[in-house]
C-alpha cells in the first residue's frame, strides 16, 4: 500500500514540477501576452502595432486550450492574426510551442480569464470569434460561466468588428440548444446557420479541417459535432 501511495505521490510531484516550468517557458516567449510582461497591461487597440507589427485582422480562439485552431488557421491564413485565449497556462505551453516550431509570427497566446476581454480588445477590434469545444457548464447556477449566454455574447459584440462572425464548435447537445435558444430569443442576430452533424452536412468545409483533440475523442466516440455561426445586425 505504501508503494501505491508513494508512486502517487512521485506523480503529483512531477505534475507540478513539469507545469512550474511551463510556466516559466511561457512567461518569456514571445508569443505569450501574460501578467508577468508590461505590454499585458497596455496591448488594447494595439495588438497590430505592438504585438504582430502589422495591421491584419484579428481572430480570436476563446478557451483555446492547446492551440488547435489558433496554429492552424494561421497556417491556413498568413495574411491573419490569431489569437489563442486561455488562463490555463500550462495548456497555452503547447499550442505556444507549436506555433514557434512552425515559426507562425501570426499565431500568440493571451492568458486571461474570458470575462477580462474588454481590458485587452477595443470596441471593433476583433474580425473573428472561435468557440472551440468550450465546457458546457450543465448546471443551472454555472449558467453565468457558458461562453454563449447573453453576458458573454454582448462581451463579443462590443470587441467584433462590424460583420464580424461568431463560431461555435461543440460536441454537447445540450450546450448547444441553450446557445440557440439564446441566439433566437436575441434581436441583434442574422445569417444563423447551423447544423447538428458538421461532418455530414454541407458546412462540413467551414471547420478547414481542424480538429481540436477534444474533438477528436469525441468524434471518434461516435459524438455528432455541432457546428453554428451567426453575425449581429450591423447598426
Amino acid at each position: 500500500m505504501k508503494y501505491v501511495f508513494y508512486f502517487y505521490l512521485q506523480r503529483l510531484y512531477n505534475n507540478v514540477r513539469d507545469k512550474i516550468k511551463r510556466f516559466e517557458e511561457i512567461a518569456v516567449r514571445p508569443n505569450v501576452i501574460g501578467p508577468e510582461k508590461k505590454i499585458y497591461e497596455c496591448i488594447k487597440g494595439r495588438w497590430g502595432k505592438d504585438h504582430f507589427g502589422n495591421e491584419h485582422a484579428l481572430v480570436l480562439e476563446l478557451g483555446c486550450g492547446r492551440g488547435e485552431y489558433t496554429v492552424g488557421l494561421a497556417r491556413l491564413f498568413p495574411g491573419k492574426n490569431f489569437i489563442g485565449v486561455d488562463i490555463k497556462g500550462d495548456r497555452i505551453w503547447v499550442g505556444s510551442s507549436r506555433a514557434l516550431q512552425l515559426s507562425l509570427d501570426n499565431a500568440a497566446f493571451l492568458r486571461t480569464q474570458i470575462q477580462f476581454l474588454p481590458r485587452f480588445f477595443t470596441n471593433g477590434e476583433v474580425s473573428e470569434i472561435w468557440i472551440t469545444f468550450p465546457d458546457p457548464r450543465p448546471k443551472l447556477r454555472d449558467e453565468k460561466h457558458r461562453l454563449t449566454n447573453n453576458h458573454y455574447l454582448d462581451v463579443y459584440k462590443d470587441i467584433l468588428m462590424s460583420g464580424g462572425y461568431i463560431h461555435l464548435k461543440t460536441d454537447n447537445t445540450a450546450l448547444f440548444d441553450y446557445t440557440l435558444q439564446i441566439l433566437n430569443g436575441r434581436q441583434d442576430i442574422e445569417n444563423l446557420i447551423f447544423t447538428r452533424d458538421l461532418y455530414k452536412s454541407p458546412h462540413n468545409n467551414r471547420h478547414f479541417g481542424i480538429k481540436t483533440k477534444y474533438e477528436q475523442k469525441f468524434y471518434e466516440l461516435g459524438e455528432r459535432i455541432k457546428y453554428l455561426k451567426f453575425q449581429f445586425k450591423q447598426t
